[in-house]
């Protein structure tokens, strides 16, 4: 029997009855305590490290900035990837759970056909919820705040973490189905609202470093519900509910402290006109007196100048805008981009390749999960990458090598049998696969909009980003399944095709926003496909 959890912890919640194994506070609780314990407690000393030695400047990290971070990364960006990758593990049983339901509910026993039906819904809905979730966004930045925003979508997060701890008691599918669909507007929302508040607290060198801590946070999320998907934490059979709902966790312990961090400064001075608010919250935010913020109070006004005519975008007015349709069909193509390159059906395949290079079941299940953690890896990596490198660059040397390795995976998948070392080959091309994915077009897409459009039509453009994404993803889990069954591995071709044409798209338009305001990065992509933005002239008059 586990002691009750004391006031030594963050938590004090007793989630789990009395006979739940004890393993599941010292693998789950503890370490979610401690990760969360010492990343404030770090923040902290970092803050009151600046302040006694003087080594902080006006263009650096703060305690808040960092604080928000970590905070919205933990709270709102893990439970995304952990819900898109959570539910495969116990697909099986909650199939089984199902069927019992529809026969002691409404006497009727759901075939095969109609079991697919069923479960496809299940599983659909969450991107449908996600797609839902990305066009309510752009609304509620504007009319919430960035940050209270963030906060609605943490309610939402628990409201289907109930669900799912309930449903089963309840006997119901219904509730299972709803909890997937708040989860994926709340999902939704996190990809629309998370990527541009964070970057609108950073200062101008630190945008792509705040901007990636969403979509690392996603993908640490994959790598959790895989790990927690293992048989010996919640992947037995009778702990599906509690696999399904234990991100809640996370939110718990960080929505609080979503209140005490700062609103955006831009969106209070540019948005909603309040200069006083704005200024205090960028004071703080930085950690300094006004005084040593000009720069950055000037950036403000010259925005707030630019927004005066049109204070607020609908997502309709963003891609009907000439100047801005060009920067909207780049931040479309990169999101959908993401899953057009397949990376979920590298992952699917993966534990196939697995096996068939003399792995048992169980352990391409652990190389898979490392697969995943390369992906989160990468992901960290950027952190460090992105205030020193340009984002052009990187996402073109992505794109071109995502493009080149699918067609070679495609092929080494259809000569699978040629020879006994093909096997790793396909490792060896997944692998490849997966890192050149993170250094870019992984990463990179979540927060450019960002970076390319200014603060009033940047909630409608993320919005559009966001539902390109999901919508993505929604595409290429419609027709994979059909797709591998017509043509196997040539479908990884496919992909090959399309990333390669994203490549094409990208070298021609796409320019570099690194150290540039969204107003320069606008004027370079003003003329619709007519623009260059790398020729010359384009790039002085940027710079006027």
């Amino acid at each position: 029997m586990c002691e009750p959890w004391t006031s030594k912890g963050l938590l004090n919640l007793k989630l789990l009855s009395t006979d739940r194994p004890c393993y599941i506070k010292s693998v789950i609780i503890d370490p979610i305590n401690k990760l969360v314990s010492t990343c404030i407690f770090q923040v902290f000393n970092e803050n009151q490290h600046w302040t006694k030695t003087n080594e902080y400047t006006a263009t650096g990290w703060s305690f808040y900035l960092i604080l928000a971070g970590v905070i919205t990364t933990i709270g709102s960006s893990v439970p995304v990837g952990y819900n898109i990758g959570v539910v495969n593990t116990p697909a099986e049983v909650i199939k089984q759970f199902c069927n019992e339901s529809f026969i002691s509910r409404y006497d009727v026993v759901l075939d095969e056909q109609w079991m697919n039906v069923l479960w496809s819904s299940v599983v659909s809905i969450f991107i449908v919820g996600g797609c839902t979730g990305s066009i309510l966004g752009s609304y509620l930045a504007d009319s919430l705040g960035r940050k209270m925003a963030t906060i609605a979508t943490g309610a939402l997060w628990i409201a289907g973490a109930l669900l799912f701890l309930l449903c089963r008691t309840a006997n119901s599918v219904e509730m299972l189905i709803i909890g997937r669909l708040l989860v994926g507007l709340a999902g939704g929302l996190t990809t629309s609202i998370v990527p541009m508040y964070l970057t609108e607290l950073a200062p101008p060198r630190l945008t792509g470093a705040m901007g990636v801590a969403c979509p690392m946070g996603v993908n640490v999320g994959v790598l959790v519900g895989q790990v927690m998907g293992l048989n010996f934490l919640l992947g037995g059979p009778d702990n599906w509910p509690y696999l399904l709902g234990a991100y809640a966790i996370l939110v718990i312990v960080c929505l609080p402290i979503l209140f005490i961090l700062p609103e955006s400064p831009k969106y209070l001075y540019v948005m909603k006109r309040d200069e006083g608010k704005a200024l205090e919250e960028l004071s703080r935010l930085r950690g300094v007196s006004m005084s040593l913020l000009a720069s950055e109070l000037e950036t403000l006004r010259e925005e707030a100048a630019t927004a005066s005519v049109v204070q607020r975008y609908s997502m309709l007015q963003v891609a009907r805008e000439p100047a801005l349709r060009l920067p909207l069909l780049l931040v479309v193509a990169l999101q959908a981009g993401q899953q057009t390159s397949g990376i979920n059906a590298v992952f699917y395949y993966s534990q196939m390749m697995f096996e068939q290079a003399g792995l048992t079941a169980y352990q391409a299940q652990l190389a898979t999960i490392a697969a995943g953690l390369v992906n989160v890896c990468t992901a960290a990596l950027m952190v460090r990458l992105l205030p020193r490198a340009g984002r052009r660059p990187l996402v073109l040397r992505s794109v071109l090598a995502a493009a080149l390795l699918l067609a070679a995976l495609a092929a080494a998948l259809n000569y699978m049998d040629a020879a006994p070392w093909m096997p790793y080959v396909c490792i060896v091309a997944v692998l490849s696969y997966v890192i050149a994915y993170g250094f870019g077009l992984g990463p990179i897409a979540y927060f450019i909009a960002s970076e390319m459009f200014e603060v009033a039509p940047r909630p409608a453009a993320m919005a559009w980003g966001s539902l390109a994404n999901w919508g993505g993803n929604f595409l290429i889990g419609m027709s994979f399944q059909t797709m591998r069954d017509t043509i196997g591995a040539y479908s990884f071709l496919v992909f090959s095709a399309v990333t390669a044409a994203l490549y094409v798209f990208v070298r021609l338009y796409f320019p570099e926003t690194r150290g540039k305001t969204p107003a320069q990065v606008s004027l370079l992509c003003s003329q619709g496909f007519r623009s260059r933005p790398l020729s010359t002239s384009q790039l002085r008059n940027a710079d006027v």
